[in-house]
């Protein structure tokens, strides 16, 4: 694989995503999500229990499960899908270029639209941060961290779908129910099986951390309180059985779902004997 290739491609895909104004419309609305967000959590981190953690901070990190992974599927969904529409993909693989080197090019490209989108919304928040003179720096990082880290498994879920679908309509409504899948009905189906069943707190956890979303979820009400106190037992257990690795075992599972929906799309894609 050709690095100065896949570069070349990868700017490509990262102006063309800057033309949509759907992608400003996403940054501006982030943009006013992070700043709330760094307003009212990271501004008092640190207490205890769950009136302590807020009715305010614990809705802005939902708005940010519901913004993050919409955003990723989005890019992702359009990304290979839409050129192949287009004819665009069919141009490109006519070039003295390898399928695995369109791809990756393409991924790289709508990885760093991504995270435009993330940074700069933060550094926005970051601003009204300084100006408020409170909170924690080291919180305000952390939850930067896993919010593009969640973004970016997104995108490659995304990057699935569209190599998998011929148009990008199709794409878009997939990725739209796969998102409500992992928004609504995880969160439904781990209620469920919790009334159902009653699992052991080591049971409920692997199930929680399973889905992206709630790995996500856990390490940003870590990064804003040190503790998963809040959520009971649960917490507590992972808390008492992970100690001090919790954050890099969160976002380890982040980075596996984002390498391996990546992978994914790559096998799909090069092994397709289509456009």
């Amino acid at each position: 694989m050709n690095p100065s290739v896949v570069w070349t491609i990868a700017r490509r895909e990262l102006r063309e995503a800057l033309r949509h104004k759907w992608l400003w419309a996403y940054v501006i609305g982030f943009a006013g999500l992070a700043t709330a967000l760094s307003g009212t959590s990271l501004a008092a981190a640190g207490y205890a229990g769950l009136g302590g953690f807020g009715r305010t901070a614990a809705s802005l990190v939902n708005a940010l499960l519901l913004f993050v992974p919409l955003l990723g599927l989005s890019i992702g969904a359009g990304s290979v899908a839409g050129d192949r529409e287009r004819g665009t993909l069919l141009y490109l693989l006519s070039q003295p270029v390898s399928r695995g080197e369109v791809l990756a090019g393409k991924a790289v490209g709508a990885g760093l639209a991504l995270m435009l989108a993330v940074v700069l919304g933060f550094t926005l928040a970051a601003a009204a941060l300084a100006l408020g003179a409170g909170g924690d720096p080291g919180a305000f990082l952390a939850l930067t961290a896993y919010t593009l880290l969640l973004g970016w498994a997104m995108l490659g879920i995304g990057f699935v779908v569209s190599v998998s679908s011929k148009r990008s309509a199709s794409a878009f409504g997939v990725g739209l129910l796969i998102w409500l899948g992992f928004v609504f009905l995880s969160d439904l189906g781990v209620i469920g099986v919790t009334l159902a069943f009653k699992p052991t707190p080591a049971m409920l956890l692997a199930a929680l951390v399973a889905n992206p979303l709630q790995a996500f979820k856990l390490g940003a009400i870590f990064s804003l309180q040190s503790s998963l106190d809040v959520l009971g037992a649960v917490g507590q257990y992972a808390t008492r059985q992970i100690g001090t690795g919790l954050p890099f075992a969160l976002a380890g599972l982040l980075v596996a779902w984002a390498a391996g929906a990546f992978g994914t799309a790559y096998v799909l894609f090069t092994r397709r004997s289509d456009l």
